[in-house]
């Protein structure tokens, strides 16, 4: 608690990775005393996981598709949504608004950065998004996940701030936990997730690459795989024919307990996928969605795979006998899975969610926690110098 209770407006895209780090960061501002507001759109108000005490302003936001002759329909809407945010605002009176990204951002960001606001982006990628690099010259500060974030222009570094995703409480609990015991004839239990809407990738590949280990590997496999629904009894199938036990859902609801467990982990390599790993501290092997925007998926890997914390196979090469010789190089011993589980634990910022809170903070006249060092090796502004930027860009703002 910080003694001064202050408004904050957080402004996110319709999707999960997007949504996720801003009830995270809601639910801090609320646990330290402020009020905070969400700003999104329809299919954002629908993303499970909304704390009850946040309020969600349902705007429109404007998609511009590659015909120019729907592009009026977006800007149409993106101004629509701009005056909504404008009221919120007058009403609300946010000592900051914050924004994490998507097309629904883009509206509250505008009004924001025109009404000279404070503002803070959060990129939850390695490649700076669209919307997130069109407001990256206006606002007060850019708050980012990886130490390298591609699509930054390098006159906006000195704005950097690297604070990591926040992850869901029950997976930054078991960030203490030591990695599960794996021993010469102990099972090896793997997990293999596609996404919240899996992969038909890993359910055609996985049970095939698995098959091809050998023996001494192959008997001691214990497997929880996610699936499409259409999948599903194609892949129990598979592993049947294969004489591998694997339990097999299109949802787990308690995936933190089944990441915990695992030995080694298989799938994409969004954004959040990568924090929950890091945080745990569990090997992979990583298939980035080869049609994520920018490729952003395969940039996601790159701090994780340079550790040695896991490795990177690109979805037209990401064949059984790939695989398998993958996972061979990774469990051949157990010391070689607890090393690996080490460096990527060594990648994991479980001070996320406090790090981007105190950012954010610095620009309601909160006193700084602590210092987080940039790209560049610069401090971030202390609260004095937060409060100076914020007047100034009232007073350009008249």
């Amino acid at each position: 608690m910080t003694g001064a209770n202050r408004h904050y407006v957080l402004a996110a895209g319709g999707t999960g990775g997007h949504l996720l780090p801003a009830f995270a960061l809601a639910t801090e501002l609320e646990r330290r005393g402020h009020h905070v507001a969400l700003m999104t759109d329809e299919r954002g108000a629908r993303i499970p996981g909304k704390p009850d005490f946040l309020p969600a302003h349902v705007l429109p936001a404007g998609r511009f598709g590659k015909n120019p002759l729907h592009w009026w329909g977006g800007v149409k809407a993106v101004l629509a949504g701009r005056d909504m945010a404008r009221r919120l605002f007058e009403t609300f009176q946010p000592s900051a608004v914050v924004g994490f990204g998507g097309y629904p951002a883009f509206p509250t960001m505008l009004a924001a950065t025109g009404a000279g606001i404070p503002t803070v982006i959060h990129e939850q990628n390695a490649v700076l998004g669209r919307v997130n690099r069109f407001f990256a010259g206006r606002v007060n500060a850019i708050a980012t996940a990886y130490p390298e974030i591609k699509r930054l222009d390098a006159k906006h570094i000195a704005k950097v701030h690297l604070v990591g995703n926040p992850v869901r409480a029950e997976v930054l609990t078991l960030r203490d936990e030591p990695f599960p015991p794996f021993t010469e004839d102990g099972l090896l239990k793997v997990l293999v997730t596609g996404g919240s809407q899996g992969a038909s990738v890993l359910s055609e590949v996985v049970p095939d690459g698995l098959a091809m280990l050998p023996p001494a590997i192959r008997q001691r496999l214990q497997v929880t795989q996610q699936c499409r629904a259409e999948d599903l009894e194609r892949v129990r199938e598979r592993y049947r024919n294969h004489d591998i036990p694997a339990e097999l859902g299109t949802y787990f609801e308690d995936m933190a307990s089944r990441l915990a467990q695992a030995h080694l982990f298989i799938g994409r390599a969004g954004a959040s996928t990568i924090a929950e790993l890091t945080a745990v501290g569990r090997p992979a092997i990583l298939v980035p969605l080869p049609i994520a925007t920018d490729d952003h998926q395969a940039f996601n890997t790159k701090e994780m795979v340079k550790a040695g914390g896991a490795r990177m196979i690109r979805q037209e090469a990401f064949q059984a006998k790939e695989l398998a010789k993958q996972i061979q190089a990774m469990a051949q011993r157990p010391d070689t899975l607890a090393t690996a589980a080490h460096a990527a634990w060594n990648c994991g910022r479980p001070k996320a969610v406090q790090d981007l809170a105190d950012l954010v903070e610095s620009f309601g006249g909160a006193e700084m926690m602590d210092v987080i060092k940039l790209s560049g090796d610069a401090p971030r502004p202390s609260s004095q110098a937060a409060t100076a930027t914020r007047n100034a860009a009232r007073e350009s703002a008249k």
